[in-house]
């Protein structure tokens, strides 16, 4: 069903409980990142040094090593990974450059400095103590740095701080917060926010016609739909569109109507739509935008649906909410949060919307945020694109669709922010729509 859930059987099959991931791999696990790597490396003592050539291009390298003592692995779905301490320890300096977001996630997970130090004493890793407490400093957790330092001195040990990190940024980790995917978002919103600013028009402001930008969204209705609604690929034309927002659809009375799973998709794409515009009104008329997308967002959702409920081709369930299952997305290298995280990233990314002062932020990140983390089961893209929109009425820009025709460098975009955090494509494919 998955990457992972191949490996996880793969390696106990091969190795039985005689493995574990590497350090850095280790550390990506434990700080949300679930993208499938090119190359997933192995330790295991029975290793032969092997590449494993798997689909999509990736591989398998198992190489022979000696394993951290028991204590020092822990099993994540399967997976036997190096504990945080372990692989903080362990790994190699480089990937606090390469892979900053995951190192500064990793990081916030370790509490009190008391998780790092048996090991570096025991160790005497004087070197890697100086790293994790330039580590820990950059993230802006100094006592840990302090104590770091003032325990390893303390034993002798001449210890010098060094920032393993590239770059600073402003501290947008909140101090007690240790879930590892609510700061993994904080921190790509950080990472990525001055990126957008850079690279997206300015905001032409609120328009003081309210009315008249409504009249704009109603009449833009018909084209949304038919590009919105093909990009996830249903084949509706402007004609069903039509007929379906006229009342001319009927499934009471038309079994056609009531088996085309097109139609049913049209009209809730119409009853969410006539939600939005609300939410859309609300914006305009002074409410954060933050506050009326979390308030509004499960009532799209519901809207979307509901028609297909009525039709009987989705339980009554299915409307209740944030998805109970873990989702895979076909063709992507990304691996959406597991349903647990989801239930702590949706209040974190509600919460960046409201503190972000740049609409432009909010517009760019709060669709992308929204579909990385892929809340629920079905409808997501639909829903992140009513969510930009609902963001560029937040500053003022029209209403913009999402063409059919871009559908492969939207997606391509997409997925250069999801796996890469590279938000460039995403942000520039955007401003040649918003222009």
């Amino acid at each position: 069903a998955s990457f992972w859930g191949f490996c996880e059987a793969y390696l106990h099959h091969r190795f039985g409980v005689d493995w574990c991931l590497s350090p850095e791999q280790s550390l990506s696990l434990h700080a949300g990142n679930h993208a499938v790597p090119t190359q997933l490396l192995i330790r295991a003592p029975k290793a032969r040094n092997k590449v494993t050539a798997l689909p999509h291009g990736t591989s398998l390298l198992d190489v022979r090593s000696a394993m951290p003592e028991v204590q020092a692995i822990e099993e994540k779905e399967g997976l036997r990974l190096y504990s945080v301490p372990t692989a903080l320890i362990a790994c190699a300096p480089g990937f606090y450059r390469t892979n900053p977001t995951d190192a500064r996630a990793a990081l916030a997970m370790i509490r009190d400095a008391s998780e790092l130090l048996p090991p570096l004493l025991e160790g005497g890793h004087s070197t890697i103590a100086g790293r994790l407490a330039g580590g820990m400093r950059n993230i802006g957790r100094n006592r840990i740095a302090d104590d770091i330092l003032k325990t390893m001195r303390a034993a002798s040990y001449d210890v010098r701080e060094s920032d393993p990190f590239d770059t600073t940024m402003a501290n947008v980790l909140l101090d007690r917060e240790t879930s590892p995917y609510v700061n993994r978002i904080r921190l790509m919103w950080q990472q990525m926010r001055g990126t957008v600013i850079e690279l997206f028009p300015c905001s032409p402001g609120q328009p003081i016609a309210v009315d008249d930008y409504l009249k704009s969204v109603e009449e833009i209705y018909s084209t949304d739909a038919y590009h919105s609604l093909s990009i996830e690929g249903y084949r509706v034309s402007p004609e069903l569109i039509n007929r379906v927002r006229d009342g001319e659809w009927n499934p009471s009375a038309d079994d056609a109507d009531r088996e085309q799973c097109d139609a049913l998709a049209a009209r809730g794409y119409w009853q969410a739509y006539q939600v939005v515009r609300e939410s859309v009104r609300k914006v305009l008329h002074g409410g954060n935008p933050g506050d009326v997308a979390d308030e509004d967002h499960g009532a799209w959702y519901l809207e979307m649906f509901a028609p297909s409920v009525v039709a009987a081709l989705l339980r009554p369930a299915d409307l209740a909410g944030y998805r109970n299952d873990q989702v895979y997305l076909r063709g992507s290298m990304h691996v959406p949060p597991s349903r647990e995280a989801v239930r702590e990233l949706m209040p974190a990314f509600f919460d960046l919307l409201r503190e972000e002062d740049d609409p432009a932020v909010r517009v760019v990140l709060g669709h992308f945020v929204f579909v990385y983390i892929h809340p629920y089961m079905d409808g997501n893209g639909r829903i992140g694109r009513f969510m930009m929109n609902l963001m560029l009425a937040s500053g003022g820009y029209p209403w913009t669709v999402v063409p059919v025709e871009e559908r492969n460098t939207y997606m391509e975009a997409l997925e250069a922010a999801s796996v890469r955090q590279d938000i460039v494509p995403f942000v520039s494919f955007l401003a040649s729509l918003v222009r």
